[in-house]
């Protein structure tokens, strides 16, 4: 048996795991260890003397993984990305946000859900966790859409698929994983989400006014706002873009020049200075301890998700998956475009069964350098690609669509994040109701994925700038 047998045997096995409901952390490090271990046997013909040295081998090449790879200064950003979006909650930047959204956008057809939809893309631009900013938006923004009459599937749909858009719209923590795992550069990256997100929340919008417009009974206009309320609502908000502003100097500086520093000490001013304003609005210990325990309890699972994938990602390189699927990938006769799409299509249904960072971590090691591949390769010029762009530039370009199905599987049934926690938030809704609700915004994600494939400049914009 070659290793890409042992390889394909291991990998069938881990997806048997994951199916039956173990969690991808343990299921990925299983499976790495049984893995390495199966490699190292097979090198000794599977001699039975053998197989405690091949278990020696194999625990210590697993056990090197863990510092070696989460000892990494970025990985900071994920902690203090999360710990931002908790404490603006209790600085109550959130309900400032979507007061303002709601006075300026409520009059449109379905305008409080329109609102909804911007105030969470607003107060993703400083928190890193969909599933925090599903939480806090579940609490503020559905009770005042049924307060005026909102139905409310769609009213929790809008939630969940809004609070999506943390994954994209920077600081992202999925965005920082995808560059430690296919080792591109986390600032540019960071910057490829923003157009992407906005872009992603005015599909959002015009479906939700399209709906709005076609069912009235839906989510009704809501108005008697004067310019005056308008104008006054910003200035409570106005510290989302304070820290949006140097989270965005500390990666490219906009006023041209190296930038003020790195986004690791962006990030951590932003907290510092989020800190300071809810201590200010009266944030108390209790509040405090909440968001650190929060903070921490979501940064363990990620970084436990990682762990776990890492070695799995050790056994692959040992058992040369990778570079057999990119061969086969470049092998067969579709266009590369089309292998492309096929490849968002596999994403979209594995995203049913597998939870977004656990499936870009399981994947990525083998897919990322097959992509790559069909681009023509990590150096290759924008003239001599397949996508028409450069290496670096297919990387941020892949990252961005791969992060986006990511949050296309947050809202798919049946282990849709966002739902299950919009319905843990909200007592009056079963996880069926919020699935239900969600069921508009399949078809904007789409839209969404389809026009950053077919026009990447959406995505390259930013990143060609720094």
């Amino acid at each position: 048996m070659t290793s890409i047998d042992i390889g394909l045997w291991v990998t069938g096995g881990l997806f048997v795991l994951v199916l039956l409901g173990m969690r991808v952390a343990f299921a990925a490090g299983m499976a790495g260890v049984a893995g390495l271990i199966w490699i190292f046997w097979e090198k000794k013909d599977y001699a039975w003397d053998q197989l405690g040295w091949a278990l020696g081998v194999a625990v210590k090449t697993a056990g090197q993984v863990p510092h070696s790879k989460i000892a990494s200064q970025e990985l900071s950003l994920i902690p203090v990305f999360i710990l931002i979006g908790y404490m603006a909650y209790y600085a109550g930047l959130t309900t400032a946000l979507f007061d303002a959204a709601k006075k300026w956008l409520g009059w449109l057809p379905g305008g409080m859900a329109v609102s909804t939809v911007f105030a969470t893309a607003g107060f993703a631009a400083v928190s890193g966790a969909s599933v925090a900013t599903s939480a806090v938006f579940a609490r503020i923004a559905i009770p005042e859409m049924l307060k005026v009459g909102y139905d409310k599937r769609f009213a929790a749909g809008v939630v969940a698929a809004g609070g999506t858009l943390a994954s994209l719209i920077p600081p992202s923590a999925i965005l920082v994983i995808y560059a430690i795992i296919v080792e591109q550069d986390v600032g540019k990256l960071l910057l490829a989400g923003f157009i992407p997100g906005v872009f992603s929340a005015v599909v959002y919008g015009a479906i939700i006014v399209g709906l709005a417009l076609a069912m009235p009974r839906l989510g009704p206009p809501v108005g008697g706002f004067g310019w005056g309320e308008r104008v006054k609502s910003i200035f409570p908000a106005l510290p989302i873009f304070l820290v949006v502003f140097i989270i965005i100097s500390f990666i490219y500086n906009p006023f041209g020049g190296d930038p003020l520093g790195t986004p690791t000490e962006g990030g951590a001013l932003g907290a510092a200075l989020i800190f300071v304003m809810a201590l200010v609005k009266g944030m108390r210990w209790s509040e405090l301890k909440d968001a650190l325990l929060e903070t921490a309890k979501l940064a363990t699972m990620i970084f436990t998700i990682i762990w776990g994938v890492l070695v799995y990602v050790r056994f692959l390189g040992f058992a040369n998956l990778p570079r057999a699927f990119s061969d086969w990938i470049q092998g067969l006769e579709h266009s590369p475009m089309l292998t492309l799409v096929l490849i968002l299509l596999a994403y979209a249904v594995l995203g049913m069964f597998m939870d977004a960072i656990g499936m870009l971590l399981l994947t990525l090691p083998v897919v990322y350098p097959a992509v790559m591949a069909l681009n023509g390769g990590e150096l290759v010029s924008a003239a001599d690609s397949a996508f028409g762009m450069s290496g670096p530039m297919c990387a941020i370009w892949f990252g961005i669509l791969v992060v986006k199905m990511a949050e296309f599987c947050l809202i798919t049934p049946p282990i849709g994040l966002n739902c299950f926690v919009v319905a843990g938030v909200r007592p009056e809704l079963s996880v069926q109701d919020v699935f239900r609700g969600v069921t508009p915004f399949f078809i904007a994600d789409a839209l969404t994925i389809a026009g950053l494939v077919a026009f990447p400049q959406i995505v390259l914009w930013l990143p060609s700038l720094a």
